[in-house]
């Protein structure tokens, strides 16, 4: 599956109207395991979301008939969302008792849920708190690989740590869609290597100017529509950009 997300008319992450609103809407949940004494570093924390995703798109279950597969379907036909929320101690353990896969990065875990209906969450994830998600990274983060995708923030907005995961996880699945089943599996059996960084406005402007895919977002939550994210193929995995398939 492949969109053109900066002007087919259909993007599942364009703000206006479109056929993608009739039908039933889901949402991907992510839950990041947060406790208090040792939060995991934000650029980590982004990663593994953005991994997370990458894993559920590709996992057995999603494809073909899993079980899994049909609202996977169900979700991408839909305006593509995903909700972070954040969990600690039981919570956490009441969320690794569901169906779903937890990556992990080296300093954050995630646990990424089948897509389920907007008020449809199960009980031990509606009650989790999607606010409080502000994470900090010790240290600034190294430069970016060029060899693997890099998902470029934008400069100019400030976003928690959880509505920039969910922007990362949906770089992520523009990356994806981008590739041939050969890309995706070098990828996967890769173990799906990728970098998010915030761009400086200089390369943002060039970024956004490149034929590259962007994530516009909706403007649901914090920050006004407009473009979230910029992703940059890197050499070895992702070799962006390319013609655009229908």
């Amino acid at each position: 599956m492949s969109q053109d997300v900066t002007s087919a008319d259909d993007s599942p992450f364009r703000s206006e109207p479109n056929e993608r609103d009739q039908a039933p809407q889901f949402v991907l949940p992510l839950v990041v395991h947060i406790e208090k004494a040792a939060p995991p570093a934000r650029t980590d924390a982004l990663e593994t979301a953005a991994r997370a995703v990458l894993v559920m798109l590709s996992d057995e279950r999603s494809l073909g008939d899993g079980e899994w597969a049909e609202v996977m379907r169900d979700w991408q036909d839909a305006r593509i969302r995903k909700v972070v929320r954040r969990a600690r101690g039981a919570e956490w353990r009441r969320a690794e008792a569901l169906p779903g896969i937890t990556v992990s990065g080296k300093s954050a875990e995630v646990r990424v849920f089948p897509p389920v209906p907007l008020d449809g969450w199960p009980k031990d994830l509606a009650r989790l708190q999607v606010s409080g998600t502000d994470l900090d990274d010790p240290e600034p983060p190294a430069k970016a690989d060029p060899a693997v995708p890099v998902l470029w923030l934008n400069p100019d907005l400030d976003m928690s740590a959880g509505k920039a995961m969910a922007q990362a996880g949906h770089g992520a699945q523009l990356a994806w869609w981008e590739l041939s089943d050969e890309e995706r599996a070098a990828w996967r059996d890769a173990g799906f290597p990728l970098a998010v960084r915030s761009a400086d406005p200089e390369r943002w402007g060039r970024l956004t100017t490149s034929g590259l895919p962007l994530v516009r977002d909706a403007g649901f939550t914090e920050i006004a529509p407009g473009l979230t994210v910029a992703v940059e193929g890197g050499s070895r995995f992702c070799p962006l950009p390319r013609k655009r398939r229908p």
